[in-house]
């Protein structure tokens, strides 16, 4: 029976040209391990997931999370861009986040999109959300200026801020903020 190093790096061997996402620097730098902790307020549905380790992705964990990140009006899921979830960790490990992150959306449909843009001015009607790179979370215990704060000085992407409803939007877009 393989223990989960040996089945790491023999999957690692085998699925190396997997990892276009991030450079070697990155990886070196990183954790051995990365787990998430997250709970999607619409679905109730809460994951703890390791979704890196030994320096990869673990694919069946990734799977999980994007499932927890669905369109759940359409209930459709897509493949959301990796490297937010390198951010949302980063952000949990900052915050030393003692409750899972809250995400308030994940991925859109184009036709979800359509509908909550029409019926919304701080919907964008062509959202990153529909492309899988855009995320609306708060975090338990640490306030939403707090968490915009903390995004923006990270410099990874987009950065909203909805004190009002709130949560912030982060996105691997061009870096930019806004307030909504």
């Amino acid at each position: 029976m393989l223990n989960r190093r040996v089945f790491l790096q023999q999957a690692a061997a085998v699925s190396a040209a997997g990892m276009a996402g991030f450079s070697m620097n990155a990886q070196a730098s990183s954790p051995a391990e990365k787990t998430l902790h997250l709970y999607n307020i619409h679905t109730g549905e809460t994951v703890s997931s390791t979704f890196w380790a030994e320096g990869f992705y673990i694919d069946s964990e990734i799977e999980t999370l994007d499932m927890l990140l669905r369109d759940f009006r359409a209930n459709d899921v897509i493949a959301m861009e990796r490297e937010l979830y390198h951010h949302l960790h980063r952000l949990q490990t900052m915050f030393n986040a003692k409750q899972p992150l809250n995400i308030i959306s994940g991925y859109r449909s184009p036709g979800t999109n359509a509908r909550l843009s029409a019926n919304s001015n701080g919907v964008a009607k062509r959202s990153l959300h529909m492309q899988g790179r855009a995320i609306d979370l708060r975090i338990p215990g640490v306030s939403t200026n707090d968490l915009q704060k903390a995004a923006l000085n990270m410099r990874f992407g987009g950065v909203g801020y909805y004190p009002e409803d709130g949560f912030v939007h982060l996105d691997t877009g061009r870096v930019r903020r806004w307030q909504g």
